[in-house]
């Protein structure tokens, strides 16, 4: 049993998961097809007088898949805990926080960054999982990984289908300022650890295959492209809203 914990828990030496493969596409179809299974039943999900447990079990599993990142560090101390790596400095475990709490309590604060950082931030860790590399189907860590990914996702359209949330304007303008203190953090953070520290992917690529890696190593280049790429997500994210808006529009001046 130990053994089998000891595996299950750790790493291996060699790569084990590849971008593009089965192993990539099945939690994605999977994210997917829950996904579509609220939008079917969200009237009988508006109906029901229990449905907060609904958002309650969701809530839990948020906070599960995070935390079990860092309980897993702690039970496998070979991993190598330690704040060069592991400080709670990320877009996509503060998202999975912020949406815990956002279901809990229909916060449309919470919503508002946790859309906006899920649409710019981790989809590149669902294109190119690159922390996963060497830890494959059978790791305790590749399931810790896609469900801390992807059921932030499952929430944010939980509360637009079942809640009638959505984001505006003004939404994007509140989560871009806190991604922003977020980055300072992170500057501030490798900088005073100094090599080895890279947080938010700020100061150099990835040693793994990411999408990250055709950002130049300079530092001010790196920050600016990165900058416009993040602008050019918000408004990406946005625009389904601001068409939907458009129709609206259109539809109630032909019916005046």
């Amino acid at each position: 049993m130990k053994e089998f914990l000891r595996y299950f828990l750790g790493q291996g030496t060699q790569e084990e998961f590849a971008n593009f493969t089965l192993a990539h596409f099945l939690p994605l179809l999977a994210t997917v097809s829950l996904i579509l299974l609220i939008r079917k039943f969200k009237k009988p999900l508006q109906a029901c007088k229990r449905e907060h447990w609904f958002r309650y079990f969701l809530a839990f599993a948020l906070i599960i898949s995070e935390m079990s990142y860092y309980w897993r560090l702690v039970a496998v101390p070979s991993l190598g805990p330690n704040p060069v790596d592991h400080l709670p400095i990320t877009v996509c475990g503060w998202a999975v926080v912020f949406a815990s709490y956002m279901v809990i309590g229909k916060s449309q604060t919470l919503f508002d960054i946790v859309y906006f950082w899920l649409f710019s931030g981790s989809v590149f860790a669902l294109l190119t999982p690159t922390v996963i590399t060497y830890t494959g189907p059978t790791r305790f860590r590749y399931y810790q990984f896609w469900l801390e990914h992807t059921l932030g996702y499952v929430a944010v359209f939980y509360m637009i289908f079942v809640h009638n949330m959505r984001p505006t304007v003004r939404s994007a303008v509140k989560a871009y300022i806190g991604l922003i203190v977020l980055a300072i953090t992170a500057y501030w953070a490798n900088d005073l650890i100094g090599p080895g520290a890279n947080y938010l992917f700020m100061a150099r690529p990835e040693s793994t295959p990411s999408i990250l890696d055709i950002l130049p190593p300079n530092f001010f280049l790196r920050l600016a492209i990165m900058a416009l790429a993040v602008t050019a997500l918000f408004v990406v994210s946005y625009l389904p809203w601001y068409f939907k808006d458009r129709k609206a529009k259109k539809a109630a001046a032909v019916t005046k």
